[in-house]
């Protein structure tokens, strides 16, 4: 059942109870009269009771006025918002040191749709470049993956690790509209962005660890992976690799938090 269903029903249920609150039954009207009237004798007038004691008022006590939510801002315009609560989620340093500054919301909806594939276009990535130099081992002529190479990857590992599921569930939640707008604009009106997110997660769950040593070759100016199998896996899939094992396992526990939040948030739903 989608989110419309749930408050259709949960409406038609308000105004069923309503009418049943609101708009008691009129009472049975009197029973028509016998022909031989019945003779009652008076009841004797009660004793007069003493005035019971006035019951003090409560004090009052103001209740506050509940703010509503305020409106989003236009997908053109989401920047400083959108940055501004990924601070408040992941702090100031952890966003300014990794995110991008501008188109925020399109940018992570096209970085994350594209992970699954072949390539991330610089460009439109969400994340800025890691800094340093890729490392490469080389040992008689033949190009390794460098164990240094993993510690490009150290802080960025420990922002994921330090991120509140639950916070950051909000954040989501809150600017999911700007979200699915975006995803709209990559020509994909009648499908869930969150549907992919959950795409996303499993293909990056499904990367596999290969053992060290990890052979590379150099057809042109950039290295590639000497295995084809390594070599025709998705980009995210290729990222979890050259990050390393341990920290492929650090980025993999936090993605399957998320993943059971939101498959935690889908079941809600569907149950109200």
């Amino acid at each position: 059942m989608n989110r419309n269903s749930i408050i259709a029903v949960a409406l038609a249920l308000l105004l069923v109870i309503g009418v049943a609150v609101f708009n008691p039954r009129k009472p049975a009207p009197p029973a028509p009269a016998t022909e031989e009237p019945v003779i009652t004798r008076p009841e004797p007038a009660p004793e007069p009771q003493p005035s019971p004691e006035p019951v003090p008022m409560a004090p009052s006590v103001p209740v506050p006025p509940v703010e509503p939510e305020p409106l989003l801002p236009g997908l053109d315009d989401s920047d400083a918002e959108v940055l501004g609560a990924l601070t408040d989620s992941l702090g100031r340093e952890a966003v300014e040191g990794f995110l991008v500054s501008d188109q925020v919301v399109r940018k992570g909806v096209v970085t994350t749709d594209n992970l699954p594939g072949e390539i991330v276009a610089t460009r439109i990535r969400a994340v800025r470049p890691t800094g340093g130099s890729f490392k490469v081992s080389v040992d008689d002529g033949r190009f390794t993956l460098s164990p240094d190479n993993y510690a490009r990857y150290g802080e960025f590992v420990r922002v994921v690790r330090s991120i509140d599921v639950e916070q950051a569930m909000g954040v989501y939640a809150r600017y999911y509209p700007l979200l699915q707008e975006a995803y709209a604009e990559l020509g994909y009106p009648s499908r869930q962005f969150n549907d992919r997110v959950i795409q996303v997660i499993d293909d990056l769950l499904g990367a596999p660890e290969p053992r060290p040593p990890i052979d590379l070759v150099r057809p042109r100016a950039l290295y590639q992976f000497a295995d084809p199998g390594l070599e025709a896996l998705s980009a995210g899939q290729k990222i979890l690799i050259r990050m390393g094992p341990e920290n492929a396992r650090v980025i993999k526990a936090k993605l399957r938090e998320i993943r059971q939040a939101l498959v935690d948030r889908s079941r809600t739903l569907a149950t109200e």
